[in-house]
C-alpha cells in the first residue's frame, strides 16, 4: 500500500511551510510522501524527472517542463514587498551596478532579475552564478540576488544592524513599482491531468496553524516571532488574486520577449 501513496516535493523555505504543514503534521499526514529540498529548483527537477506526482515549483517551470499542468489557486506570491527575494548591494544604486551574482536556487527569481534590468532599468550587467553566501557574492560582484530564508534573515533588524552597509531592493516591490501588479513565485504543478490531493484545503489548514509553523522555524531563522508572523501573514500570499495572475502572465510575456524562455507557452491547468 505504501507504494500507492503519492509523492510531492517542495522547498524547505519558511514561505512554503503553510502549504505542506498539513502533510507533515495535520489532517493529510500519511496521505502523501513529502520530499523537501532547500532549493526550489530541485523540486522542479524532481517533477521534470517524474520522481514526484506534484511539486511546488518556481512558476517559470511551466515554460520549460513538457506536459506540465498548474494546480490553480494555491501559490507562494506577493502583492507588493515580499522580503525573501532581494537584490543586495553595499550601498550602491541598481543603476550603477555592473556585475550581479545570482543565487540560482530559483530560476523564476533569476529571470525576474534579468527582466528588471533589461526592461525597467534599460541595461544589462554581467551575470555570475554563485552560492548563496552574501559576503562572498558581494566581494566578487556589485549586487547579489538572494532568495528564501537567507534573504529574509538579511532583511531582519539584527542583520541590518550588523551590516549597515547592505542596501536591499525587494524584487516583488520593484515589480509592483514598474508594473502595478503582484507577483507569483511558485505554484503546485503536476504532469497528470488532475490532482487528487486537495491542496487548497491543505493550504487553509496550514494558514490556520501559522503559530505552530513559526514555533517550528524560530530556532532556524534569527528573527523575532513577530517578524516571522508579519512575513507569513502580510508579505506572502498563498492564494492567487486577479492582480497576481495578471502579473504572472506579463512576467511570462516579458521573459519570452527578452529571450529568457524558448517562446511563450500557454498555461495549462489541471482538470477539476
Amino acid at each position: 500500500m505504501a507504494s500507492n501513496i503519492p509523492r510531492i516535493a517542495a522547498s524547505s523555505y519558511l514561505n512554503t511551510a503553510p502549504l505542506v504543514w498539513s502533510f507533515l503534521f495535520g489532517a493529510n499526514r500519511g496521505k502523501a510522501e513529502v520530499l523537501l529540498d532547500f532549493a526550489p529548483a530541485r523540486s522542479a527537477e524532481m517533477l521534470s524527472n517524474g520522481r514526484v506526482q506534484a511539486a511546488l515549483v518556481p512558476v517559470i517551470a511551466s515554460q520549460f517542463i513538457d506536459g506540465v499542468r498548474i494546480i490553480p489557486n494555491v501559490c507562494v506570491g506577493a502583492e507588493d514587498r515580499v522580503r525573501s527575494v532581494c537584490l543586495v548591494t553595499r550601498g550602491m544604486e541598481l543603476e550603477d551596478v555592473r556585475t550581479v551574482a545570482l543565487d540560482t536556487s530559483s530560476r523564476t527569481s533569476v529571470v525576474l532579475t534579468k527582466i528588471i534590468f533589461r526592461e525597467f532599468l534599460g541595461f544589462e550587467p554581467e551575470w555570475r552564478s554563485a552560492a548563496p553566501n552574501i559576503d562572498e557574492m558581494l566581494n566578487a560582484s556589485d549586487a547579489a540576488l538572494i532568495i528564501g530564508d537567507p534573504a529574509l534573515t538579511i532583511n531582519g533588524d539584527a542583520a541590518a544592524d550588523d551590516q549597515p552597509e547592505f542596501r536591499l531592493f525587494d524584487l516583488a516591490g520593484l515589480w509592483k513599482k514598474y508594473t502595478g501588479l503582484g507577483f507569483i513565485f511558485a505554484m503546485w504543478m503536476t504532469g497528470e491531468m488532475q490532482c487528487d490531493i486537495d491542496l487548497e484545503a491543505a493550504r487553509d489548514e496550514g494558514i490556520a496553524n501559522i503559530g505552530q509553523i513559526i514555533s517550528n522555524y524560530e530556532s532556524h531563522i534569527p528573527l523575532s516571532c513577530e517578524m516571522l508572523n508579519e512575513y507569513l501573514t502580510q508579505n506572502i500570499r498563498f492564494s492567487v488574486s486577479n492582480e497576481m495572475q495578471a502579473g504572472m502572465e506579463l512576467y511570462f510575456d516579458l521573459a519570452a520577449k527578452n529571450g529568457l524562455t524558448e517562446g511563450r507557452r500557454s498555461l495549462i491547468y489541471t482538470e477539476k
